[in-house]
């Protein structure tokens, strides 16, 4: 989008746009989550084992971080109108793929097309968001935007668990049968609604970086996922694979600022409080996920609860996290983030130390509280973080900004996971293998889970303290001129 766009919103007021983007954005991350609970029935359905069932998620998240990483260039190249109509005329061709599938491998086909869609959005209220909204304003709009990215995976295993209590073996299929009316009538409602922000700007596809990019991230997505069960070498070799090419992507995208277009234009990283913003994401994301991992896990396979139960006790911390949102985001508006992002941390890594105390009897309503306290002290960082970070950048860069946000945020989510997964399931073999009760093992394996992310938790308290309290740039200021870009631009 060109460098000479102001905001055309006034103060106290939500743009159209944004707001129309949050609702899709909403629709397309709850379908995200909205399969957790199908596995059983999947498996049962199409007569696969639970590996091969997990991989409708799988699929899912390797796409996005294939995808992400072109939406820069993507969004630089089209209007809002026309990436907006191509994410939602995607995800809706996937969503039909998904819900008339008629064996496993074309469910799997609807759900890479449908990954393929929702990875534009993110990106797209993003970058929209930086370009339309004054800065004064930007907290509190990015608090309802935190309301749209927290609130939709929270609520998708309750509304799938809930949707599936239904009889018959098609009753998996009601969870895309349900998503075609309402996101049908969200793409009606926003090609009705939306104005374009800013004119298209041509440029060339680099064919070589999009391999890349996509051989990159996803090999590095699926390498990490290996890790759950499988050969450690195998999963390590193709983790390093991952992260070989993506150092080639790196790379070429270096010497494409020179000499063309970059897809992702890594000049974002010489932003100081961008490149901190990452790093206190992509740590606090990561945390986030490993709880979402191991909670569960507890909750169901020590404590006996259903799915449906498990969703039930997380949702509320879900629902204060994305409520809250708005809150956080005002709050940002008046005091600045740092007292924000400071306290989130601090909350983040207080509650993670609470879950290391985990027990056969701990009550329910302390493992509620202590989610509460995770998923609030999220709010209070996340807000801030992402309009930091973005908000340093000058405006040409939001699109390539949003979209190394979101690619990041898919590698910590995998990365989590494997983590968690790797360490509970390493402490509690070698326990077992001592003697000790499959329970008491694996209750000990999440424990040190919990107290490995909780010291991750500390670096995200680290880097809050380096975050400044406002954005350090104008991000309406005219695009660098590449002849005095540092040395990442030149070499």
């Amino acid at each position: 989008m060109p460098a000479d766009i102001s905001p055309p919103m006034t103060k106290g007021k939500t743009p159209i746009v944004v707001r129309v983007l949050v609702l899709a954005t909403f629709v397309v991350i709850l379908n995200e989550t909205i399969m957790i609970n199908a596995i059983p029935a999947l498996m049962d359905y199409f007569q696969v084992t639970e590996v091969a069932a997990q991989w409708v998620s799988t699929a899912f998240m390797l796409t996005m971080a294939a995808i992400i990483p072109t939406t820069g260039w993507f969004l630089q190249r089209v209007t809002t109108r026309q990436a907006y109509a191509t994410a939602m005329g995607v995800f809706i061709a996937g969503t039909v793929i998904c819900a008339l599938a008629p064996t496993f491998a074309v469910l799997l086909i609807g759900r890479i097309i449908q990954a393929g869609g929702t990875a534009v959005m993110m990106p797209l209220l993003m970058t929209t968001l930086m370009t339309v909204v004054a800065e004064r304003d930007r907290g509190r709009v990015m608090g309802n935007v935190t309301l749209a990215i927290s609130v939709a995976p929270a609520m998708g295993p309750v509304v799938s668990g809930l949707i599936l209590q239904i009889e018959g073996p098609h009753a998996w299929r009601l969870l895309f049968v349900m998503m075609l009316p309402i996101t049908g009538l969200v793409t009606w409602l926003g090609l009705r609604q939306l104005d374009n922000v800013g004119e298209p700007q041509p440029s060339e596809l680099d064919l070589p970086s999009v391999a890349l990019a996509g051989l990159g991230f996803g090999g590095l997505v699926f390498g990490l996922s290996k890790f759950h069960g499988d050969s450690y070498t195998v999963a390590a070799l193709i983790t390093a694979g991952g992260i070989a090419l993506i150092a080639a992507f790196a790379l070429r995208q270096v010497w494409l600022q020179r000499n063309g277009t970059p897809l992702l234009d890594l000049r974002v990283l010489l932003q100081g409080t961008y490149t901190k913003a990452l790093v206190l994401m992509s740590l606090a994301f990561l945390a986030m996920m490993g709880s979402m991992i191991l909670l569960p896990l507890y909750l169901q396979n020590l404590r006996g609860l259903s799915a449906f139960q498990t969703g039930l006790l997380v949702m509320p911390g879900g629902l204060a996290m994305g409520l809250l949102g708005p809150t956080v985001g005002k709050l940002f508006d008046k005091f600045g983030g740092r007292i924000l992002v400071i306290s989130g941390s601090i909350g983040i890594a207080a509650s993670l130390a609470g879950f290391t105390q985990i027990s056969m009897t701990m009550p329910y309503w302390q493992l509620l509280g202590l989610h509460i306290v995770l998923m609030v002290s999220l709010a209070a960082a996340f807000t801030p973080v992402f309009t930091l970070g973005l908000g340093a950048l000058p405006m040409h860069l939001y699109s390539h900004g949003s979209s190394m946000l979101g690619t990041i945020q898919q590698v910590a989510a995998a990365f989590g996971t494997a983590l968690v997964v790797t360490v509970m399931s390493a402490r509690s073999t070698s326990l077992i293998d001592e003697g000790t009760p499959v329970a008491v093992a694996t209750l000990d394996g999440m424990r040190l889970s919990f107290m490995i992310i909780a010291g991750l938790a500390l670096i995200v308290i680290a880097m809050a303290v380096l975050l400044p309290n406002r954005a350090a740039v104008d991000p309406h200021a005219a695009p660098v001129d590449e002849s005095d870009a540092p040395e990442l631009v030149k070499h």
